[in-house]
């Protein structure tokens, strides 16, 4: 049976609900399933927690739900970009969980791999430790870490096929395939979606973790910093 749906809007609207926790694919702007984002935003849906690596920036990617005041609490590594996150976190509007970057992604992968914990040397003796279960294995020091098990999972792919086999562009691959294995409800959005089945040498996220798929809306990729300096005159001459 094809996976594919015709409208984000629709679908985001069946299978969100207030309260939710939506684990988000990206890194900075890149891979940032857009159009499902868009979604989110247009269902109202509030006191959501979003597991992400950062939180877009002001106006792009996540920082849309920041602005519509619909996210209550925040799983991230990095959310230097955004400067309405710093003031709804340091006005006591979000809270936020600080996960070192590794440890988010080894959530994510062994949450949707039914592995409800594991231990780490990251972030023993820091504040990231706090409250956490410690372990002694080898004369080292260990934390516990919950996997992470999101109700809804968004991603954005490069090339799909009808059954959700996904494939991820370059860097845009990022934390992508993790966040798809680690939802109940997973919803893909992708650039191409084939109509033949995808190699199975280049699948990397098996449809098995999709359970719906949208064609995504063609547009110009936000880029998070321009650090090209400016061309000369004397260099176009």
């Amino acid at each position: 049976m094809s996976k594919i749906r015709s409208s984000a809007a629709d679908l985001i609207r069946q299978v969100v609900f207030d309260g939710a926790t939506i684990a988000v694919g990206g890194f900075g702007l890149s891979g940032n399933p857009t159009d499902l984002i868009e979604a989110v935003r247009d269902s109202g849906a509030t006191d959501l927690t979003i597991v992400s690596n950062n939180m877009g920036v002001d106006g792009k990617g996540l920082g849309i739900l920041l602005e519509n005041k619909q996210v209550k609490k925040v799983l991230a590594s990095y959310v230097g970009e955004n400067k309405l996150f710093a003031e709804q976190y340091l006005n006591g509007a979000l809270e936020v969980e600080f996960v070192p970057q590794g440890t988010l992604a080894e959530r994510m992968r062994a949450g949707g791999s039914g592995i409800p914990g594991f231990y780490t040397k990251t972030g023993v003796g820091t504040p990231v430790a706090e409250g956490k279960e410690h372990k002694e294995f080898d004369g080292e020091t260990y934390i516990l870490e919950r996997g992470i098990v999101a109700d809804l999972s968004l991603v954005h792919a490069y090339m799909a096929d009808s059954e959700g086999n996904l494939i991820y562009r370059h860097t845009a691959r990022n934390f992508n395939p993790l966040v798809a294995q680690c939802g109940r409800v997973t919803v893909a959005e992708a650039e191409d979606i084939v109509e033949d089945y995808l190699n199975p040498n280049m699948i990397v996220t098996p449809g098995i973790f999709v359970q719906h798929l949208l064609q995504s809306n063609p547009r110009v990729k936000a880029i998070e910093q321009r650090t090209v300096r400016p061309q000369k005159i004397s260099e176009v001459a």
